[in-house]
């Protein structure tokens, strides 16, 4: 199988944002490095971390200049010293942190990629190593969610979200679910029991009269910055407890004094690539049980919205905006 010298790729050039995202034509293709596996990328996803790195707030993210992306599914064209299992010429979708996914070729980490199902296309299952792993370890080994139990889910709309209310209903919670109005009928199509205004003034009030006072058992805490305080004052008091995954809202602060008088809550962090590396069995756990999911109709293939890879930076402004719904892909 013959492999080009050189690729066409995003490059991010700065630390001022995707703004500074370059389309390259001269790329190095990478070789497979022992553990790796190199692909001829098919699709490549996008995701709220991609909009993090190019800002410098992704810790241990790459420095510019590099190849942008860490999401890819496509065909295996090579394989690095000491891979087993994954030969080339079989499609996989994978995740690797400063991979440089959004390129024709990119090198994954074998551990973290795995075999397209049956019958799905490379497009169909971006978001399996992102998304709903993520959403699958806030709802369960994390965040300890069983039937009968209320679970408020933000950003409901997006890739991630998507996953969490299916997951949610599919486990037998009670689903609230946060996005803007004109995305609301997307959400309840997929199973949410109630369905709230992202944008609303007093979230937290909301939830607990949905909740006879009560709050959510589980809080999918996906933002930060300004809604930090009312994902913890919707979560139930002593035994709630808020699982926070994403910083696209910034940051925010939390003091002892409040966990003591305020928000008597229990405070879970998640970074998928981190509960990978560092708790394998959990990670192995999970994605055993994705064949399960799927057999049962709750994963089922992804329809990304599709962009080319020249409009990368396009992408990410659109959904650092919030003006997209589910996952989005890159064609190289």
């Amino acid at each position: 199988m013959s492999i080009p010298a050189t690729m066409r790729a995003l490059q991010q050039t700065s630390l001022n944002g995707p703004r500074d995202l370059r389309l390259i034509t001269d790329a190095r293709v990478p070789a497979a490095r022992p553990g790796e596996v190199l692909i001829r990328v098919a699709a490549a996803g996008v995701n709220f971390g991609d909009i993090a790195q190019p800002h410098g707030t992704f810790l241990g993210g790459p420095q510019p200049p590099y190849l942008a992306g860490f999401e890819a599914a496509g065909e295996i064209v090579a394989t690095g010293e000491g891979v087993t299992g994954l030969e080339p010429g079989t499609r996989v979708i994978g995740v690797g942190l400063g991979c440089g996914a959004f390129a024709e070729y990119t090198a994954l980490p074998a551990v973290s990629a795995m075999p397209l199902p049956p019958g799905w296309t490379e497009q169909e299952a971006l978001g399996l190593m992102v998304n709903w792993l993520t959403a699958l370890a806030a709802l369960r080994p994390l965040g300890g969610i069983t039937a009968g139990q209320i679970v408020l889910i933000p950003a409901a709309a997006g890739a991630t979200g998507q996953a969490a209310v299916q997951l949610a209903k599919y486990y037998g919670a009670t689903a609230i679910a946060t996005a803007s109005p004109g995305k609301h009928e997307t959400v309840r199509a997929l199973g949410a029991d109630h369905v709230l205004d992202s944008r609303s003034a007093d979230l937290a009030r909301e939830v607990l009269r949905l909740t006879g006072g009560a709050g959510a058992d589980l809080v999918l805490e996906a933002a930060g910055g300004a809604t930090f305080g009312a994902s913890l004052a919707a979560a139930k008091r002593v035994t709630g407890r808020v699982v926070v995954y994403g910083t696209a809202g910034g940051e925010a602060t939390v003091t002892n004094w409040e966990l003591i008088y305020r928000h008597q809550v229990h405070i879970i962090g998640l970074n998928i690539g981190v509960l990978m590396q560092s708790a394998p069995q959990i990670a192995g756990e999970m994605m055993g049980e994705m064949p399960a999911l799927m057999a049962a109709g709750v994963v089922t293939p992804g329809q990304p919205t599709v962009y080319e890879l020249a409009d990368g930076p396009k992408a990410l402004a659109e959904l650092a905006a919030r003006a997209t719904v589910g996952k989005l892909a890159l064609l190289p």
